[in-house]
């Protein structure tokens, strides 16, 4: 980058990689001119000012579920520790879209590299050298820094006059150990945060083990129990475009859905979306699928990525159908979601292909909790089955639901186009339903203020 008004740092307008952070932006703020060596080592501009450590990282529980851009970012690391922390960073789910490369040396190395290179969208630099000589190294850091280049520096002093010299001259963040790959993540999540731009709503998948296993049926009723017991916005996808069933257990016949939104992803802005989503309550809407075999349907991964990407922000939440089919696409969508649903019956092969899909996800994604599994259709007569024990036991992962098998409330739902709270409110398959909507949300139904006598006396008048 081009010096600017003696600030090294001062990087003017940012090039078209970057995002906006907000209305503040520590790279243009004015800082003090560069350090020079002296005898008997660096000049020290960091005076105490009561204050001994910087601010406390964000918890992990914390971390935003919006993705991290296309960006390229570059990290170089002194301690193999921390290089592990951000190789596992970079394959984290959330840095799908950024291309990350990690490199050691330290910040000494990028200075070296960014003599004859240019410089990525992020730059992370590890230094384990004390405030004088990172500030120097960072002062000719930024003299080979491209305009809209960012920088991390990973320190080792939990200073908070250090972190305020790094932040006056222009440094995007400043970490200290104990690091982990969330605590990265969340970090330059932050710095891409765009205050302007619609939230991120959670993504739920629910994907059966087999076919028949009513994974269609829970993530339906799901859907619906999150609007009308929970009073949250919800928008319901069904992705099994040739045989999808939510416009029949919806009592819906929309002429347009998802394989429209899936066969033009350019143009699917918010007021396109509306157009094509149907409205089934107050706070659900309906992105149905064809259901006819008009099409072939072969719709390549980029576009389900896009179109799923673009219905986060329609709603709080987002609940995909999934169909029961092996592809680059559900595996790219089942691995992006913040939760997935695995349903299964107990039995063999529920079992096998659950264990294989449960073992995928947590090797792909390390840094978020394992699946969800709900048994379904457990104690049918006459039938052999696996307990449930043994069945959570073989996949490591305990049940967060087990539905009995109950064909009547399931059969008169399907019939009438209602969900099953409406036909049986008070079935084990509605209060169970209600329970993992409660768990997956960590949300509680809101309560209902309680008639008071003088208002019940003025009815009755």
């Amino acid at each position: 980058m081009a010096p600017a008004d003696n600030d090294p740092f001062n990087l003017g307008l940012e090039d078209a990689e970057s995002y906006t952070t907000g209305a503040s932006d520590p790279w243009r703020a004015s800082a003090p001119p560069a350090l020079e060596p002296t005898i008997g080592g660096f000049e020290d501009p960091l005076a105490p000012r009561g204050e001994t450590s910087i601010p406390q990282p964000i918890p992990e529980s914390g971390v935003a579920e919006a993705l991290i851009p296309r960006v390229t970012i570059h990290a170089f690391c002194a301690r193999s520790e921390t290089a592990g922390v951000l190789e596992q960073a970079a394959k984290d789910r959330r840095m799908a879209r950024a291309t990350t490369v990690v490199r050691m040396g330290g910040l000494a190395a990028a200075v070296d590299e960014y003599q004859d290179h240019p410089t990525p969208s992020l730059v992370l630099v590890e230094c384990l050298d004390d405030a004088q000589r990172l500030l120097h190294r960072l002062d000719a850091l930024a003299q080979v820094c491209d305009a809209g280049t960012k920088v991390v520096v990973i320190g080792q002093a939990n200073d908070i006059a250090l972190y305020r010299e790094l932040m006056r001259r222009g440094v995007s963040e400043y970490l200290t150990p104990p690091l982990s790959a969330l605590s990265v993540i969340r970090a330059i999540a932050d710095l891409y945060a765009d205050p302007s731009a619609p939230f991120v709503g959670r993504q739920v998948a629910f994907v059966g083990a087999k076919g028949g296993v009513g994974a269609s049926t829970l993530a339906h009723n799901f859907a619906w129990t999150m609007s009308e017991r929970l009073q949250t916005a919800t928008v319901l996808a069904d992705l099994d475009l040739a045989f999808g069933t939510a416009g029949l257990d919806f009592n819906q016949d929309p002429v347009q859905g998802v394989f429209d939104a899936l066969s033009q992803p350019d143009r699917l802005d918010p007021v396109l979306m509306d157009r094509m989503m149907v409205r089934c309550g107050d706070r659900l809407s309906l992105f149905a699928a064809p259901a006819t075999l008009d099409d072939d349907y072969e719709i390549g991964a980029d576009a389900f990525d896009e179109v799923t990407h673009r219905i986060r922000a329609a709603a709080p939440y987002v609940v995909l159908d999934m169909p029961h089919v092996w592809s680059a696409w559900t595996r790219r969508v089942l691995l992006g979601s913040d939760e997935l649903v695995v349903v299964a019956t107990p039995d063999l092969a529920s079992l096998r292909n659950a264990k294989n899909m449960i073992d995928l996800v947590r090797a792909a994604r390390p840094n978020d909790a394992p699946p969800r599994l709900v048994l379904n259709q457990v104690g049918v007569p006459g039938r052999p089955e696996i307990p449930v024990k043994d069945f959570g036991d073989a996949l490591g992962l305990q049940p967060s639901l087990v539905l009995p098998f109950d064909p009547k409330p399931y059969g008169l739902a399907a019939n009438n186009g209602q969900m099953l709270a409406e036909i049986a409110p008070r079935s084990k398959a509605a209060e169970g339903i209600e329970q993992l909507a409660r768990l997956i949300s960590r949300r509680e139904p809101p309560t209902t203020p309680k008639a008071s006598l003088l208002s019940a006396l003025f009815k009755k008048g």
